[in-house]
């Protein structure tokens, strides 16, 4: 089984607006994201502190929100950053 790669909070807004996430607002330093789904609306705050990776348990609470499984991510990591 494979650990979720480490991302930085603005390497993550990459990853969710390939996913369709829209940037709503920037409330000081977190980025809100919303995107409309079948079973409403999701709103995802991505903290962007510094260049410093996300820990591991907010990282992992954002991709549950957001829906996004890690081989998912993964395969967005590749298809973005060229890894």
């Amino acid at each position: 089984m494979n650990k979720l790669p480490s991302l930085s909070g603005k390497d993550l807004c990459k990853v969710l607006e390939k996913e369709g996430f829209v940037l709503v607002r920037q409330t000081g330093s977190h980025c809100i994201y919303q995107k409309e789904t079948d079973e409403g609306k999701v709103t995802i705050p991505v903290p962007v502190h510094s260049s410093r990776p996300l820990k591991k348990g907010t990282l992992h609470s954002i991709l549950k929100k957001a829906g996004i499984t890690k081989e998912k991510l993964i395969f967005l990591i590749t298809l973005l950053f060229k890894v």
